[in-house]
């Protein structure tokens, strides 16, 4: 690599001189070099950073360290920008493809600008030293060990209120192990935007958008406004379902322990007529999986390769096991090629079942576009929200009745009380997730990059958001020791990017819209994907492109519009008038 390394140097300084050549011919020259030595690097870095979520130790901390920085050495070493910057000179000049191959290889270096090494080491250091202390965290319930998915598996079943806050409590703690890290990650952060001419973080996660933070933030304002009025019926049906639940008084804002999400983002487990649990039980983990590629491979796609079966991570660490690993769901695509893997502690429930569709959405857009056509610096979404809105899209589709009932999960004479589906699809997988991630989320980190927002001030930034958008609060004072916000995975180890979930909810819904309309020419609310090859091709379209394209195109020609709530408003429109009649005489929201 060293070789190849010192070979890139000298080609670059003799293209740049070699006046006679074409400036196409020199980008392709030089990209020809960057994307070999890019995709070597992304491997090794990757499988390091694999060892170091699914084996948390030190050796495998340092060696995710050490892979790290040799990225960086590549991806932001000076010659490598300079060159890639005189060369976005000549836009007008290039084939689109090679100019996005170039604002790629400029957004590969913002992460790492070896313009100034001390800062790249010690935003490698910092940002190793967090996935640690993340990955590693022991929560515990009244001074015993207790995991992720027996946190979940409480405030799913209990009823007992004190119980609830003792688990929502304990679910909040690794934020105080977290937060002086992120405090220090927030100015490597916005250090290293700002050595490649950025004024923040924030700012720079959003320019891979084509927008600015003050343009992403309203786009976002403003889905929560076209779908305020749902929200707010929703909101106020739930506190006194709940409200009844629990034998309490109705409040105005929704103590959070009520919810059984941990963070409040989907509000599940509130409508009985569509709970599926027991629809599950003796099922295993491995057909939960199974069921997932299943859905792919009968619209069309290909299986999954041989290795993501023996080299994935997918099922909860053994009780015993010393063994620790990151408890959130993933997929990766570790050398940019064949080998795709996914880290998931699947257990045989409808949360799980729901999420390995959404996790093979990511894989299977990996599988889509790797292709010659596509170059490694491009085999990624066309915006960060399609590789969420795929996953999304399944999982929603996943979650339709005759679907579960063509898999055999419902039995083929089930007859479902359809208003109560849809009303559990809205709270579990849409609206109060928009309140969330286009509220909370996104308005809290664009204050901490955007804004400076001083430390001392975060944990009551963040549920001022959160009483704000959401109408939600906590069931005690939680002061500043604390740092909830930190105890959500990709405020950590995916920063400003929330905004790309909120985006992937909408341009699911409007995928599935037209799937439902346009190839299947069934009701969206009720349909059923299953061995669809025609769905497989509308999908694999959009897909095989990867980041080639820009992704305003790419949705304009798959559906016929631009971004838009149409099709999630029409999704939920048939809700309106029943939660109108259930909450007569009830104050709607909480003002």
């Amino acid at each position: 690599m060293a070789s190849r390394f010192l070979l890139l140097l000298a080609v670059f300084a003799s293209s740049a001189s070699a006046q006679s050549s074409g400036v196409q011919e020199r980008a392709d020259r030089f990209l020809s070099l960057v994307n070999a030595s890019y995709q070597a690097l992304y491997t090794v870095s990757s499988e390091a950073q694999w060892l170091a979520s699914t084996d948390v130790s030190p050796a495998h901390n340092a060696a995710a360290e050490t892979a790290g920085k040799a990225a960086a050495a590549f991806n932001g070493n000076p010659a490598i920008i300079n060159e890639a910057k005189e060369l976005l000179t000549h836009r007008a000049e290039l084939k689109e493809l090679t100019w996005r191959q170039l604002d790629q290889v400029m957004r590969n270096a913002t992460e790492g600008p070896m313009t100034n090494p001390k800062l790249v080491a010690d935003r490698i250091a910092a940002e190793t030293a967090q996935a640690s202390t993340l990955n590693s965290f022991e929560f515990k319930l009244h001074g015993k060990p207790i995991t992720v998915n027996q946190i979940d598996h409480l405030l799913d079943s209990s009823t007992d209120l004190a119980e609830r806050q003792a688990v929502w409590e304990a679910s909040k703690e690794s934020g105080k192990a977290l937060k002086e890290g992120l405090i220090k990650l927030r100015g490597l952060r916005n250090g290293v935007a700002q050595e490649m001419g950025y004024h923040d973080y924030f700012a720079f996660q959003v320019a891979g958008y084509g927008m600015t933070t003050d343009e992403m933030v309203a786009l976002n304002d403003e889905f929560m406004r076209l779908l305020r009025p749902l929200y707010l019926q929703l909101h106020t049906w739930v506190k006194y379902k709940l409200a009844e639940k629990y034998h309490r008084p109705v409040p105005k804002l929704i103590p959070a322990h009520w919810i059984n999400n941990r963070w409040s983002q989907a509000w599940t487990g509130v409508v009985e007529a569509a709970d599926l649990d027991e629809y599950f039980k003796g099922r295993s983990a491995e057909f939960i999986i199974k069921s997932a590629e299943q859905f792919y491979t009968g619209i069309g796609f290909a299986p999954l390769p041989a290795t993501f079966w023996t080299k994935s991570d997918l099922y909860p660490v053994p009780p015993g096991s010393t063994r620790k690993k990151n408890t959130h769901a993933s997929c990766w695509h570790v050398d940019l090629s064949t080998d795709i893997r996914s880290l998931q502690s699947i257990e045989p429930n409808p949360h799980w079942f729901s999420t390995a569709h959404h996790e093979l959405g990511h894989g299977y857009y990996f599988m889509s576009y790797t292709r010659p056509e596509v170059p490694p610096l491009l085999r990624t979404g066309a915006n960060p929200a399609f590789h969420e809105g795929f996953g999304e899209l399944i999982a929603i589709a996943a979650s339709q009745v005759p679907y579960l009932k063509s898999l055999g999960v419902l039995p083929a004479d089930f007859k479902p009380d359809e208003t109560a589906f849809l009303l559990n699809n809205s709270l579990s997988k849409g609206v109060p997730f928009m309140y969330w991630s286009s509220g909370v989320m996104t308005h809290w980190e664009a204050d901490v990059y955007g804004k400076n927002l001083p430390s001392d001030q975060w944990n009551a930034r963040w549920w001022q958001y959160a009483r704000e958008f959401q109408g939600i609060q906590p069931p005690t004072k939680r002061g500043e020791e604390y740092c909830d916000p930190a105890t959500k995975t990709h405020i950590n180890d995916n920063p400003a990017y929330y905004y790309s979930y909120a985006i992937a909810e909408v341009f699911k819904h409007q995928l599935h819209d037209y799937i439902a309309k346009n190839v299947l020419h069934q009701p969206p609310q009720s349909c059923n994907y299953a061995n669809n090859k025609e769905v497989g091709d509308f999908i694999r379209k959009i897909m095989v492109k990867g980041a080639t394209e820009d992704w305003r195109k790419v949705l304009k020609e798959a559906t016929g519009e631009d971004l838009s709530t149409r099709a999630m408003l029409e999704y939920y429109q048939p809700l309106m008038g029943w939660l109108q009649e259930q909450n007569k005489g009830r104050q709607v929201g909480w003002e």
